[in-house]
């Protein structure tokens, strides 16, 4: 990161938290790295974060993670497609997948449902102005509830925050994330 902001002493939940990612992924992620300088902003991140992208939601993990990979494709946010790209390639056992979410999710032979939040997504990311009833309708016809609605619309929002901010940054993600499933699921 470009800041040089130094990490404070992590409280006991954060030093928890830190302890659950390296149990389970081999490494804690850099952008809590990056946010450890301040709990409250760390803690604040993570919930939101936890409760975005692995909550309960109509939402699979996936579909968040494809949304997060297209808004970070827009904003060209190369922590966020880095990591996230991973993501979708590790949840869908499809690494072609994953590199078509990074450079073109048009380009992905892609269910009309997941095509919609998509389109959604990317049309709230680079125009939010022009996002009218008809958008929203669109969803809706393809069966997502506006709970659904509400969840893509706070992934969206979410990961053009955190773009931002690693841009802002020059935050750069963990080597880790680059050779993570790369070959298909057999």
């Amino acid at each position: 990161m470009a800041l040089d902001l130094q990490p404070a002493e992590l409280d006991p939940a954060n030093r928890a938290y830190f302890d659950k990612c390296l149990e389970k992924i081999g490494f804690v992620p850099n952008v809590l790295q990056a946010y450890s300088f301040d709990m409250a902003k760390l803690t604040a991140f993570a919930a939101m974060y936890n409760d975005l992208m692995l909550a309960p939601s109509g939402l699979s993990k996936l579909e968040r993670e494809m949304i997060a990979v297209v808004v970070s494709s827009i904003n060209r946010c190369y922590y966020c497609l880095t990591a996230h790209g991973a993501a979708v390639r590790q949840l869908s056992g499809d690494p072609i997948l994953g590199e078509q979410m990074v450079m073109n999710y048009r380009a992905a032979r892609l269910d009309p449902r997941r095509r919609a939040m998509l389109d959604f997504a990317a049309k709230l990311t680079e125009r939010p102005n022009e996002i009218e009833e008809e958008d929203r309708a669109a969803l809706a016809a393809v069966g997502f509830s506006p709970r659904d609605v509400w969840d893509i619309g706070a992934v969206v929002g979410f990961f053009n925050m955190s773009n931002r901010i690693a841009s802002a940054t020059d935050m750069r993600p963990n080597e880790a994330y680059h050779a993570q499933a790369r070959t298909p699921k057999t």
